[in-house]
């Protein structure tokens, strides 16, 4: 099967792939992720470093969180990128506000990871129904969770996020379109 590469913005991606990725991904499927140190690593090499992929028939995904930008124009400006590489077929999915919004949808999925129990009952107050609309989830983890770590937290999260969930909009349209990538 053709293998997925990743392009991310930071480590802590990779480490949350890592765990969610078995999940979704059919057996038989390799991947491998090529990481920047931050985004604006990422903006300034990606078309070098899809131009320099060779596998011909590599499937490449793009995340990026979304910060302070326009979610909107980033993935215009990131999908123009790909398409200048000669990879106009790549997924590129924004990360809204930032990577901890998925995990704040998921706090089943933290309070396993993290070991903090009870905090999955906190999932049904108004903040963390729709964290995508949060400023800061990386704040307003690390108040849930003082102990989270940028890196080690998202591996601990990563393999317990549920695929399925709905409540970040960003993470759901992320695993919808790398599904829809896999079954081309």
């Amino acid at each position: 099967m053709n293998p997925l590469v990743f392009l991310l913005e930071e480590p802590s991606a990779e480490a949350m792939l890592e765990g969610l990725l078995p999940r979704i991904v059919p057996p038989g499927t390799s991947w491998r992720f090529i990481v920047f140190e931050g985004k604006q690593d990422l903006e300034r090499q990606m078309v070098r470093r899809l131009r320099g992929y060779r596998e011909p028939n590599a499937r490449f995904v793009v995340l990026r969180d979304k910060d302070a930008g326009d979610c909107h124009r980033t993935k215009r400006e990131l999908t123009d990128k790909c398409a200048e590489a000669g990879k106009p077929h790549a997924l590129v999915r924004i990360a809204c506000h930032e990577l901890e919004s998925w995990f704040l949808a998921d706090l089943a999925a933290v309070e396993v990871g993290l070991r903090i129990p009870g905090l999955a009952t906190h999932q049904n107050k108004r903040q963390y129904r729709s964290p995508d609309a949060l400023p800061s989830p990386s704040r307003t983890l690390l108040r849930l969770a003082p102990a989270y770590q940028k890196v080690s937290g998202a591996s601990a999260i990563g393999s317990h996020l549920n695929p399925d969930n709905r409540r970040s909009r960003s993470f759901a349209v992320f695993v919808d379109g790398l599904r829809r990538l896999l079954s081309l």
